[in-house]
């Protein structure tokens, strides 16, 4: 499998979940590969999973310096870019009651701000025909209860993909969403104290979804590669679900 040959390629937050098996998949289709997140272990065991053909550059996308590192780093080594996955990202679900001001400005702070200038830096190094996948979520078009502000948040994603296609016209640079149904990632243990809450979590996610199951990684990965890859050279500014039908019947 070759489709991204030559291709370069930086996958934020791709040292665990949706972003780790996009770049593993990246590069089995050819790329070369710079992950980021902000904890080194576990992009040390990225590195060693994905086993070739990949850098990490630890960082934190909410922070300017950080993101001119990661940039500079792709410049310096590889001298352009070709492919962005934002799929950094922050998932805390809290009742509307008790929705805090510190919980609003972490989530958009992460999912919205974060993405946007990170897309920014990335565009400056880009080459023309490019392109951007922003990794969504189908709860930014259902009704949630408990996910007020990561709605409103992937919401914002696909309001990015509109209007980026716009500006981006000129250079040729394709920018979708990619908006995943529940996917079985190490998150949903993050939502949980006990195995067995995490694992009432995944069944009652489970439950709602037409094919009866979770999604995973490896599927919205594919999906990935199809946006990132010239098999979608006149597909632009839309938004992908893969969700097994749960937002769609």
């Amino acid at each position: 499998m070759s489709r991204l040959s030559g291709k370069i390629a930086v996958v934020t937050g791709g040292n665990s979940g949706i972003g780790l098996a996009t770049a593993k998949r990246f590069v089995e289709e050819g790329a070369y590969v710079f992950i980021t997140g902000r904890r080194r272990a576990e992009l040390d065991k990225a590195v060693g999973l994905i086993g070739k053909n990949v850098r990490a550059v630890p960082g934190d996308v909410t922070k300017a310096a950080d993101l001119e590192q990661l940039f500079e780093t792709v410049r310096d080594e590889k001298g352009k870019l070709d492919i962005l996955v934002a799929s950094s990202g922050l998932v805390e679900p809290v009742e509307f009651e008790k929705v805090t001001e510190d919980h609003f400005d972490r989530t958009f702070d992460l999912n919205a701000r974060g993405s946007l200038f990170t897309a920014q830096k990335a565009v400056r190094l880009m080459t023309d025909g490019g392109s951007i996948v922003l990794l969504g979520s189908v709860a930014g078009y259902m009704g949630l209860p408990g996910y007020t502000t990561y709605s409103a948040t992937k919401a914002a994603l696909r309001s990015y993909a509109r209007t980026w296609t716009r500006e981006f016209a000129d250079r040729g640079i394709r920018v979708n969403t990619l908006s995943p149904g529940p996917v079985d990632t190490p998150i949903i243990d993050s939502q949980a104290d006990s195995k067995e809450a995490a694992d009432a979590i995944r069944a009652g996610f489970a439950s709602m979804i037409p094919l009866k199951r979770m999604g995973r990684p490896d599927e919205v990965a594919a999906a990935a590669v199809f946006l990132a890859s010239d098999e979608s050279s006149f597909v632009a500014g839309i938004e992908l679900s893969v969700d097994g039908g749960v937002a769609q019947v």
